[in-house]
């Protein structure tokens, strides 16, 4: 009966998770992010980079689901192949702190679009938008609690409603195309966008910035990764990914591309910019087909961000969870399970550091900018030990192929984490250090002898910690 349940998410089931998890409300402003940065040539650039770059992800994490059938904790398990047992901690802590972050957002999202209606809300932090968010964290937690089966379903049934006004938009915006419009400025190099605040810079900048924005969106794709275990098979598990990956590519070039072609790159860009009429998308479907087309975006915003916001309910509880059980880097009590198979402490531990957080809100907004700049760079160095464990895996198997795949997966984010910058990198030693305080003590309750390298590396990470510790008071690096 146990198996059963655990084998219970079919595979239309992960890519609507992934899908979910992937499409939040930043999809509502790509296209004022993409037209902030870049022309749409030097867009199209960066599009191709960055889905090179995940396209390699995505094979990276089939070839090893394959391959390495037995590590089947996701993308912890393979970091903790290619770098020991403190490498899957790094990556697993790294990847629950950016999981459950993720979700302030999108409570702070959702509320600010409830402010647009209801005063008492105001941009997300009132006292009246925290009870609300916060109860919301503990309803979706209720859901997840009862079982990861009934919550990928609601969440399917959710990613298709939130998809409505997405294709609505799509067909909108294929209609109003204007080929003159799209190739008016395609490298960006006209002195037309000035007076929109878009000045003319070289390709590369220009495409350099649009990476920044795109490869942000992706993250989800490793969600059924993440619950293989929960999949009906490691083969759902990979078609999911792949799917996944298809369905997410369309969508958002889509989307972020043909804009360009129903308005100037200057116009989108002072649509972002000004916010004066919601997100970006409502803007351009309200000056293309009227205002009736505010309150369908504006309810495609909600549907996402719940949609999204359950998915990230579940991934970071199964983060702890596969990590306490499988690869014994926290304590047992992160992955104890409640009758329906869910891990009820790692849900419960999760919804109350996001209550905290919402309830310091109000007086220290800089706590959420500050763990969302950790967010960001933590996801990518799990990505990173992925393209570590292909690299290692095909040496192994003498696999030409996918050692090349390895190859681009690896220097892709390394590039991320370049772009990034180094003050971004600094932070997220702050939080591993924290998490040193749970790893250490996991290893001595599992009778295994922290190795002298690990010592090392955590004491040049503490160093790190306290350096970012220092910058951070003395202003050097900003955090507001």
């Amino acid at each position: 009966m146990e198996d059963t349940q655990k084998k219970s998410v079919s595979t239309f089931g992960l890519i609507a998770l992934i899908v979910s998890a992937s499409i939040g409300a930043g999809i509502f402003n790509l296209q004022g992010e993409m037209a902030s940065s870049s022309a749409v040539g030097p867009a199209l650039l960066g599009w191709l980079v960055c889905l090179i770059g995940v396209i390699a992800l995505v094979l990276s994490l089939n070839n090893l689901l394959v391959k390495r059938p037995e590590l089947d904790s996701g993308i912890f398990s393979y970091a903790k192949e290619a770098a020991g047992p403190l490498g899957g901690f790094i990556s697993g802590w790294g990847y629950w702190l950016s999981a459950w972050v993720g979700n302030i957002a999108f409570g702070t999202m959702l509320m600010g679009t409830f402010g647009s209606f209801i005063p008492a809300f105001g941009s997300g932090n009132t006292w009246a938008a925290v009870i609300v968010a916060s109860a919301v964290v503990w309803i979706l937690t209720l859901i997840v609690n009862h079982g990861f089966e009934s919550a990928t379903v609601l969440n399917t049934i959710v990613t298709i409603c939130k998809l409505v006004p997405i294709a609505v938009f799509m067909v909108v915006v294929v209609v109003s195309f204007k080929v003159g419009v799209f190739t008016q400025d395609f490298w960006g190099n006209l002195a037309a966008n000035l007076s929109h605040g878009v000045q003319p810079s070289d390709v590369w900048t220009q495409m350099s910035g649009t990476i920044v924005n795109i490869m942000w969106v992706f993250v989800g794709i490793e969600g059924a990764s993440i619950l293989s275990k929960q999949a009906k098979s490691t083969r759902a598990a990979g078609q999911a990914t792949i799917w996944g990956l298809v369905v997410l590519a369309i969508i958002y070039l889509w989307v972020s591309i043909l804009p360009y072609g129903v308005l100037p790159q200057g116009v989108i860009a002072d649509y972002a910019s000004k916010g004066t009429d919601g997100t970006t998308m409502a803007a351009i479907m309200m000056h293309t087909v009227g205002p009736w087309s505010y309150w369908l975006v504006t309810v495609g915003v909600i549907i996402s961000v719940l949609g999204s916001w359950l998915s990230w309910v579940i991934l970071p509880a199964e983060t702890t969870a596969l990590m306490a059980n499988s690869e014994q880097t926290l304590n047992k009590f992160w992955g104890k399970v409640n009758k329906h198979n869910s891990p009820q402490n790692s849900l419960i531990i999760a919804a109350v550091l996001q209550t905290l957080f919402f309830l310091v809100l109000p007086f220290f907004s800089e706590a959420y900018t500050f763990t969302s700049q950790l967010s960001t760079v933590a996801v990518l160095v799990s990505y990173l030990f992925v393209g570590f464990d292909e690299l290692k895996v095909a040496s192994m198997t003498h696999d030409a192929w996918n050692f090349i795949v390895g190859i681009f997966c690896t220097a892709f984010f390394l590039f991320a984490l370049y772009e990034s910058g180094w003050q971004d990198i600094l932070l997220l030693c702050i939080a591993l250090l924290v998490g040193f305080f749970f790893y250490v003590p996991a290893a001595k309750k599992n009778n295994r002898k922290i190795g002298a390298w690990e010592w090392v590396v955590m004491a040049i990470i503490a160093i790190a910690a306290i350096i970012a510790i220092i910058l951070i008071c003395t202003g050097v690096i900003s955090i507001s």
